[in-house]
Order: structure tokens, then sequence, then C-alpha cells
């Protein structure tokens, strides 16, 4: 048994310090990271809750509870940022990648220490796999607010649209993970192509800045 606020604690406390050296955008994507680290406490915390009240497995309570409350955790810290700073599109996609890669490396860091490194292509397919799927929705998530900005339909309905999408996809990727065989490999390979696609539409949009 481990405790997940000790490791938060490990984790968070040197990057805290570090701040004090740091300016622009490398506070801002240190910053993220640690709200990312916080934001998947507390979906584990609401997550585990749900699933003793509903009475649900683990395999069902993965594809049915955590994709939504897992993507409305790390949608949190992004629209308070969004709407309290008014972020340029590029400090939004930093402060993006920050809070999906501060969860996933979270999440794996507690996940290994539960259940054992078992092998090196396990943590190689946990790393860049779990981990990439996190980073990829809120990547995508910032593309999708960026684009409601920009056609100015940046309403309650749109808002809640591109997070469904965030919350579709993760739930696709752990269904898909969860049956053995073949469509577990589609599921591996689902984040780390949607990745690339996505890396080259940033290129653009990093160059549009």
């Amino acid at each position: 048994m481990i405790y997940a606020e000790n490791v938060l604690i490990c984790i968070a406390v040197p990057l805290t310090i570090a701040l004090m050296f740091l300016r622009g955008s490398n506070r801002r994507l240190i910053l993220s990271f640690i709200a990312g680290m916080g934001a998947c406490l507390i979906a584990a915390y609401i997550v585990g809750f749900l699933m003793q009240a509903s009475g649900m497995n683990s395999e069902d309570t993965s594809i049915f509870l955590s994709p939504i409350m897992e993507e409305i955790m790390k949608f949190l810290p992004i629209m308070f940022y969004l709407m309290l700073f008014e972020p340029g599109d590029t400090e939004l996609l930093q402060a993006a990648v920050g809070i999906g890669a501060g969860f996933a490396t979270f999440e794996n860091c507690c996940y290994i220490l539960s259940n054992g490194a078992k092998s090196l292509p396990y943590v190689l397919i946990r790393g860049s796999v779990v981990g990439v799927m996190h980073l990829v929705t809120m990547v995508a998530l910032a593309f999708g607010l960026h684009l409601l900005k920009r056609y100015k339909v940046f309403t309650i309905s749109g808002i809640i649209g591109a997070l469904s999408l965030a919350m579709t996809f993760h739930a696709i990727y752990n269904l898909l993970v969860s049956e053995p065989g073949f469509p577990t490999y589609v599921g591996y390979a689902l984040p780390l192509l949607t990745a690339l696609h996505l890396y080259s539409k940033t290129k653009k949009y990093l160059v549009k800045e």
C-alpha cells in the first residue's frame, strides 16, 4: 500500500522550490505540471468514492466513471487559467501540456508503486501509451478552446462539447485496452497516432503565433 499524498509531496516540493529560479513560460509549465498532479489525486479520490457508492467493479469504473471524472478534473485548472488570466493561444497550449503531463506522470508513478514494474516492455507501454493519452486529450482540448475563441462561439455548449470529445476519446481508449488481444493493440496505437497528428498541427499552430 502506498500513500498517494506522500508521492505528490515528494514530486511537488522540489518543483515548487524550482519556481524561485524560473520565470515566464518555464514557470507556467511547472505550475501547470503541479496542477495536473493535484487534479490526478482529487480525481482518484472521487472515482474511488463513486466506485464504492455505485458498486461497480474496477473494469466498469475505468470505462464509465474514470474518463468523465479525470477529464473534468484536468479541465478545471485550464478553464480557471483561461478565465482568470485570458492567456494567448500559445500560453493556453503550454498550460494544457503541463497539466496533461503532470496528471500522467503522477498516475503512472502511483500505479507502478502499487502494482510493481513487471518488465521493461510493460513500463515502456505504461509510459508511452497511458501517459500520452492524458497529454493528447489536454492538447486536443486546448485546440478545441482555441477554435471556440477564433470563431466566437465560446459558449457553455461549445465548452461542454470540447470536453465531451476528450471524455469520449479517453473512454474509447479504456474500452479497447480492457479487451485482450487485437483491441488492446488498437488501444495502444490510438494515443500515439493521435499525438503524431496533433504534433503536426501544433507546429503550424505555434508558427502562427
